[in-house]
């Protein structure tokens, strides 16, 4: 008791647990809310199963472009299990304790789940720019044994820099105050927490913010920049349509996470507010991989034949 009284009065507390406060704020609103977010989990649970069994089922879906599609509804599942079963706990209990350790694996999965989001949606952009650029080579380029290569690299891309970003942010010394103003562990509102300078942890996320989320952003748009060119030499409208029609779904999704992400995590601390963290999260971690299913498979004729086919089997 004394050991606990000496830390509170260096102003270093020896926090053993936090407080999600989450949507706390908003108490008249806790069991709509829990309706809505139980209804946005089955959405994507549902959506994705669908996409990774018809990509395993059906024959004209044995690509590259629907192998990647396949670990991409796989990561969302994943991605979205992280946070939401969580919220949805904490909403229908109204207990919003969590422990460190709990907050520490959260946080710990989000980062390498995000991370290999940024790094699969690389992926997706090169097998297109192959598919559209070079068609000729790209059954050599893109074999299975490539595509396999390219898919564990980025499950496990970000595994070690992760770990040690979260090491990093909880050797942190906590202040009194144990409330994270946010509906799970991310890294901006618990370093609010954190006693002392925290410059340098700060420096540590821009420099990991942008290894991971801009430069994959930038190859990115690079691979569309090629893809674009080369589809505006196509001789016939409909050849140009076919092509922009299968990229504009993946260039979609990128938009929505990588602006999201890049405005949380690359924006100057003086600018987050708790209500705007909130919000953008929401977006990359619950709204973005709801409309994935449905932007790539109302986009895409293959998809849609495949699940009908799914469908009105007997």
């Amino acid at each position: 008791m004394n050991y606990k009284e000496r830390k509170a009065e260096d102003n270093v507390s020896t926090v053993m647990q936090f407080v999600l406060l989450g949507f706390s704020d908003l108490p008249q609103l806790q069991g709509l809310l829990f309706v809505v977010f139980s209804i946005i989990y089955m959405i994507i649970l549902i959506g994705n199963s669908l996409i990774i069994i018809i990509t395993r089922l059906d024959i004209a879906l044995q690509k590259p472009m629907y192998f990647f599609l396949a670990n991409f509804s796989l990561l969302e599942i994943c991605y979205v299990s992280v946070t939401l079963p969580r919220i949805l706990v904490n909403l229908w209990t109204q207990d919003r304790i969590i422990s460190v350790l709990d907050c520490a694996i959260q946080m710990y999965f989000f980062l390498m789940l995000g991370t290999t989001e940024c790094f699969l949606l690389v992926v997706m952009a090169y097998d297109r720019y192959v598919a559209i650029c070079n068609p000729l080579h790209y059954p050599l380029v893109m074999n299975q044994k490539v595509c396999t290569q390219l898919a564990v690299g980025s499950w496990i891309g970000g595994i070690p820099v992760q770990i040690g970003q979260t090491c990093q942010i909880f050797s942190l010394h906590f202040c009194n105050c144990n409330q994270i103003n946010h509906f799970f562990c991310d890294i901006p509102p618990i370093l609010k927490l954190a006693c002392g300078d925290t410059s340098v942890h700060e420096v540590s996320v821009y420099a990991v913010a942008i290894l991971f989320i801009a430069v994959p952003f930038v190859l990115i748009l690079a691979s569309y920049n090629k893809i674009i060119s080369t589809v505006l030499r196509l001789p016939t409208a409909r050849g140009r349509a076919k092509v922009f029609s299968t990229c504009s779904s993946h260039l979609l999704v990128v938009v929505l996470f990588f602006g999201s992400a890049t405005i949380t995590y690359l924006r100057p601390k003086s600018d987050h507010s708790a209500g705007m963290d909130k919000l953008f999260s929401l977006f990359y971690t619950i709204v973005t991989p709801m409309f994935n299913p449905m932007i790539y498979s109302l986009r895409n004729k293959d998809v849609i034949a495949a699940l009908r086919k799914l469908l009105l089997k007997k």
